[in-house]
């Protein structure tokens, strides 16, 4: 199964080590300065650059296996759930399928809203951001890579709240009746979360980035069980 899953990773990074133009087309287009609506003033155009000699070459390596990782994931978690799947309950089998869909699809949700709106946010507010003219910006490739990828995944697993929510309300450890109580305090803690993740100092931002979070948690409260359910599924046991 292992070998089967790294033949599939290394073939895909094989293709797209040899697309190089399209892959990191779209890599770059999230700085193109037509990529945010005329709303947020465009995109500043930000040159990068590259201080070290076998650096991009590496960036180009790296780089290729992620895609390759991204690309063969449906695969490998179809190998994995195959490998797992004869030592699950009849039960338990049955939901398995479905919560790993749904897991991996959230996930790429988050993705996603990082590539389209997050992460062109936060390039182009910290792209522009100076603590005095004298100080010009030189923005190298590694660390607008790094950042990409950082937000992706920090926002893929953000998306998998209600996920793990539903996952906790089945074990009995969580309630909507708790999740109902402590809503102000998660907003309040959303609202921190969306603005450390995005330094910007304007609402619109603020607002963009902690809606989809807070919609994630009001989800999360209705996948969650009643106390009453789970009171009565422990009495039953």
């Amino acid at each position: 199964m292992l070998l089967r899953c790294i033949i599939v990773v290394a073939l895909f990074a094989i293709l797209a080590f040899c697309f190089k133009d399209e892959v990191f087309w779209v890599i770059f287009l999230p700085k193109s300065p037509d990529f945010l609506p005329s709303i947020y003033g465009g995109m500043p155009d930000v040159q990068l650059i590259n201080t070290e000699l076998t650096r991009q070459f590496v960036v180009h390596m790296t780089t290729s296996f992620y895609v390759g990782l991204i690309v063969a994931s449906p695969y490998i978690i179809f190998e994995l759930y195959r490998f797992i799947s004869p030592a699950l309950y009849e039960n338990e089998r049955r939901y398995s399928t479905p919560l790993v869909i749904a897991s991996y699809m959230m996930f790429m949700v988050g993705v996603l809203f990082s590539y389209f709106v997050l992460f062109p946010i936060t390039f182009r507010f910290l792209a522009g951001y100076q603590v005095d003219n004298s100080v010009r910006n030189l923005i190298s490739l590694e660390s607008y890579i790094d950042t990409l990828t950082f937000l992706s995944l920090a926002m893929g697993i953000v998306f998998e709240i209600p996920i793990l929510s539903w996952l906790l309300g089945r074990m009995g450890i969580l309630h909507r009746g708790q999740m109902q109580q402590f809503r102000r305090h998660a907003i309040v803690t959303i609202l921190i979360i969306a603005a450390i993740i995005t330094p910007t100092s304007d609402a619109i931002t603020l607002a963009i980035v902690s809606l989809p979070m807070y919609l994630l948690y009001e989800v999360s409260i209705l996948l969650v069980p009643p106390i009453r359910r789970i009171e009565s599924s422990a009495s039953t046991q």
